[in-house]
């Protein structure tokens, strides 16, 4: 419950997706710590969308293809990111074998502060550079309009789960097993 209310005050940035006072830029609001499973039958295709990796190297969203991909948006300065991030690359760790793979998409960040958090935090899975919000931006129709979040895509490129806030490793561990059961 603490961490509820923690990612309910830590990083809210305002009530509507685009604020027009700020250029436009994708404006991000608490999360309410809720997510589920959507049934196959119920699940809608993930945009397509393209990015710079924090470090270099261009992304392209046609490289997630035929895997269970969990992407996270968050950011240095996000007190529940901070306790989420170190998690996320424990169930990365323990789910590379069943083919998941792991991006992270930075917002509203300097490229040298988000690449100390990863560094610090010892993450090996790469993290777009988003300060703007564009690939949050792709996502609108599902939002992840908190920080953190988490999209959740099933082998098929579709959104099987959007969790608004924290999700810890014993949110996360049993969706991806799912996922990877619905395979065989």
């Amino acid at each position: 419950m603490a961490m509820i209310a923690l990612v309910a005050g830590a990083c809210a940035t305002g009530t509507d997706a685009v604020d027009p006072n700020a250029g436009g830029e994708y404006r991000f609001v608490a999360g309410n710590g809720t997510g589920a499973l959507l049934p196959a039958a119920d699940r809608k295709p993930a945009p397509h969308f393209t990015g710079s990796y924090l470090g270099g190297g261009d992304f392209d969203s046609a490289s997630l293809a035929g895997r269970i991909t969990v992407i996270n948006f968050w950011g240095s300065w996000c007190g529940p990111c901070r306790v989420e991030t170190p998690a996320f690359e424990q169930v990365y760790q323990a789910t590379r074998s069943l083919g998941v793979q792991f991006l992270g998409v930075d917002v509203k960040d300097s490229d040298q502060a988000a690449e100390a958090f990863l560094a610090n935090k010892k993450i090996s899975y790469r993290s777009l550079y988003d300060p703007d919000g564009r690939v949050a931006l792709a996502f609108r129709g599902f939002p992840p309009n908190s920080i953190p979040s988490t999209i959740v895509l099933d082998p098929t490129g579709r959104v099987a789960e959007v969790y608004l806030g924290a999700m810890l490793a014993g949110d996360l561990q049993p969706v991806l097993q799912s996922l990877a059961a619905e395979r065989k």
